[in-house]
């Protein structure tokens, strides 16, 4: 067994999760500490700033490269504050670090908004793109500890997604829950995992979760969120706007298939969200997050006995409300099969990163629709 941290920095662009994690990479072994870093809010306005930015910013950009080294401070932090706690728990280090690092900008090959493929198979054929950024070198040596990192492109230049990389995690999580099953993570995007009862995995982005939500809270109120969903339940979707949302036709595109954080910022504006008020906006974006899982849940074999949601999505009550009204089987945080929530993906790199040690894959057919099962991910030693 190996002693992993995992560290993951989401779309929602709040902070580091951090996770330490036993585990050969199959079996998951002791469970320890968990923290989240808050990014300082000047950290958190330049990266979201680096989404506008990332389609035309070269690779040597002063301004990216003082994310990075900031970005990878932090995630040094991280991880120095959770050896400590380690060592408070078990009296234990760490023989191992998976950097997810940052998202900034996500082009697989076939789910890229403006298309003019005539077909999935042609679009395909295309290279895809996908940029994490993060100084795996650096947080080596700022850790002392080899750092496996670049988890996707692997993936996406064999043709696949290059997302999502956590249902091999959540499958292991689940091998006592009754199934089929689906695990829904909400994020700035929604990704589900669905488990057949044979294990057989299907995964793919859902759509737009918590990222607009927070934009929009961040333009309407200041705040960086929808604190407990205050601005949500305050208002009333819209029908009209909701109905122009659902005909987005990556809704209706069959799995595999993921998404960058802004793929569906031109669709929002084309919709008429802007002219919502800030109350009826965020229920309508509230809603519209719950009805892309619904429409997801169209492309599973067998419908769910129930769904577990993790993530920043599962703590704002309109989201959830949503979500019980528009599935048909239960909806709880997956707080109740005894998993935290909030470092859920933290704890998958962990695992990953000893799958990549131990040349294990760590994407298959069903989950990012790469050809075969694929290993990935590169190690940098301190």
């Amino acid at each position: 067994m190996l002693r992993t941290i995992g560290l993951m920095s989401g779309t929602s662009l709040d902070g580091v999760d951090a996770a330490w994690v036993e585990t050969d990479g199959e079996a998951i072994g002791r469970i320890g500490p968990t923290v989240t870093l808050p990014y300082e809010p000047a950290l958190r306005r330049d990266l979201r700033r680096l989404l506008d930015l990332a389609p035309a910013l070269a690779p040597d950009d002063p301004f990216l490269a003082d994310c990075i080294r900031r970005l990878t401070d932090r995630h040094a932090d991280a991880v120095a504050r959770i050896r400590e706690l380690a060592w408070e728990s078990f009296r234990e280090g760490a023989d191992l670090v998976g950097f997810h690092g940052q998202t900034i900008l996500h082009r697989p090959p076939a789910s890229r908004p403006g298309r003019n493929a005539a077909t999935a198979a042609e679009a395909l054929r295309e290279p895809g793109f996908t940029w994490q950024v993060g100084d795996a070198a650096l947080l080596a040596r700022l850790t002392n500890l080899p750092v496996v990192h670049d988890f996707r492109s692997a993936d996406v230049a064999a043709g696949g997604q290059g997302a999502p990389l956590v249902p091999v995690f959540h499958a292991a999580m689940a091998a006592a829950l009754p199934k089929p099953l689906a695990v829904l993570n909400l994020g700035g995007v929604g990704n589900v995992t669905w488990i057949g009862e044979d294990g057989g995995l299907i995964a793919f982005d859902t759509g737009p979760a918590n990222g607009p939500l927070d934009d929009w809270a961040r333009k309407s109120t200041g705040s960086d969120y929808d604190q407990d969903g205050r601005l949500a339940l305050a208002g009333e979707p819209d029908a009209a706007v909701l109905g122009r949302l659902m005909a987005h036709p990556y809704l209706e595109a069959p799995p595999p298939k993921s998404l960058d954080r802004l793929d569906f910022s031109r669709a929002l504006q084309e919709a008429g969200a802007d002219r919502l008020s800030p109350q009826d906006g965020a229920a309508t974006l509230a809603t519209f997050c719950a009805l892309c899982v619904a429409a997801a849940g169209r492309h599973f074999p067998a419908p769910p006995l129930q769904w577990l949601v993790g993530g920043g999505g599962r703590r704002n009550p309109a989201v959830m409300r949503a979500l019980s009204g528009a599935l048909d089987a239960p909806v709880r945080p997956v707080e109740v099969a005894g998993w935290n929530g909030d470092a859920l993906e933290a704890q998958a790199f962990g695992v990953l990163a000893a799958r990549v040690r131990r040349w294990l894959p760590i994407t298959f057919p069903g989950t990012t629709g790469v050809a075969e099962p694929m290993t990935g991910g590169r190690v940098a030693e301190p």
